[in-house]
């Protein structure tokens, strides 16, 4: 049997025709599973017997199991430790925000890109995360969510543990599938992708969801840097990918995020600000400053000059912003909690 989270509206229609189900029971059947939360198709009273009946014996509620819940403080910020079916784990977190709930799926067991930085990279990667995967970190959240907030996800970011692009036709789907009106009903401008930087796959994107945020994890003002820090640097350079991003932009025409973690002594200088203003100052964007959450098993270091660096762009007409921290006190970088359990 395959997960009823696997399917787009548009899949489920189809497999119900040749299952000889009316086609629009998919909708009826989406309505229960995303907007109700069921996980029962005994429980849908306005589908037949026999319908329910076929439904049961070609799909399965497949769920995540929580093996670790850990909450802030400060009660703004949850993680979860999920293991899949087949023992995997990955994490999923969600922030509280005054605009609602977000949350940040990750897209793979682990992670190839390799960047020095990054607790996901402790781990290689493993395999992709399935469609129904990455729904069901969603669909785990708003379970939660309900139960103890009365309170749903409003805004999802695809920024855990992986690379979204490097398992494209999967998170193709689980985009299609939350942004569906008869399911999460999430729209494409309340979701954010981040990637850092396969520009052979950064077109497509544009041209398959012109509306979805689009953020680049670019860490660094010049490939020097760059290089040191993220070995995709040495398939896509700085210029490659900022030639890119002006078409994406001339595509879409929406603001792109640069994300820029700022590492003592590394990226961080007032000369690394000046040579990022000059790099993006023609782009449609803005620049995100995080500030580093030290994980134990790398050297990197926490900057001291984010305020200037802050200043800098600024004054150099660059729409900069700095990233609410969240979670440090439950290691909520991405992949810290993975990585740590796998100790154990």
């Amino acid at each position: 049997m395959e997960s009823i989270y696997n399917y787009t509206l548009e899949e489920l229609e189809q497999k119900f025709v040749a299952l000889e189900i009316k086609k629009f029971n998919a909708k009826q059947v989406y309505k229960w599973v995303y907007e109700k939360l069921c996980t029962d198709f005994d429980v849908m009273s306005n589908l037949s017997k026999a319908t329910i009946a076929i439904l049961k014996n070609n799909f399965d509620f497949n769920y995540l199991q929580i093996l670790e819940t850990y909450i802030d403080p400060d009660d703004e910020t949850t993680k979860f430790l999920l293991e899949t079916n087949d023992k995997q784990r990955i994490e999923t977190v969600i922030m509280k925000f005054n605009y609602g709930y977000s949350i940040c799926i990750s897209t793979q067991v682990g992670c190839n890109m390799g960047c020095k930085f990054c607790a996901s990279g402790l781990l290689k990667k493993i395999r992709d995360l399935s469609t129904c995967e990455m729904v069901l970190q969603i669909i785990t959240a708003n379970q939660y969510l309900k139960k103890h907030k009365n309170a749903f996800i409003s805004n999802v970011v695809v920024m855990g543990i992986g690379e979204p692009l490097d398992n494209y036709e999967n998170l193709k789907r689980m985009l299609k599938i939350i942004n569906e009106p008869f399911g999460l009903k999430l729209g494409s401008r309340k979701v954010t992708v981040s990637t850092c930087g396969l520009a052979n796959k950064i077109l497509t994107f544009a041209k398959d969801f012109p509306q979805t945020n689009l953020a680049i994890s670019l860490h660094a003002s010049n490939d020097t840097i760059r290089n040191k820090i993220m070995p995709i640097a040495a398939v896509y350079n700085i210029p490659k990918l900022l030639h890119t991003l002006h078409e994406y932009s001339a595509i879409v025409n929406r603001r792109i995020t640069i994300e820029y973690l700022l590492l003592k002594d590394i990226n961080d200088s007032s000369d690394c600000a000046m040579q990022l203003a000059s790099l993006l100052k023609d782009l449609n964007c803005y620049v995100n400053l995080i500030n580093y959450n030290n994980v134990s098993d790398h050297n990197f270091t926490r900057s001291t000059n984010s305020e200037q660096f802050a200043k800098i762009l600024i004054a150099n007409h660059i729409n900069t912003t700095t990233r609410l921290e969240r979670g440090l006190k439950i290691n909520a970088s991405c992949g810290q909690l993975r990585a740590n359990y796998e100790k154990k």
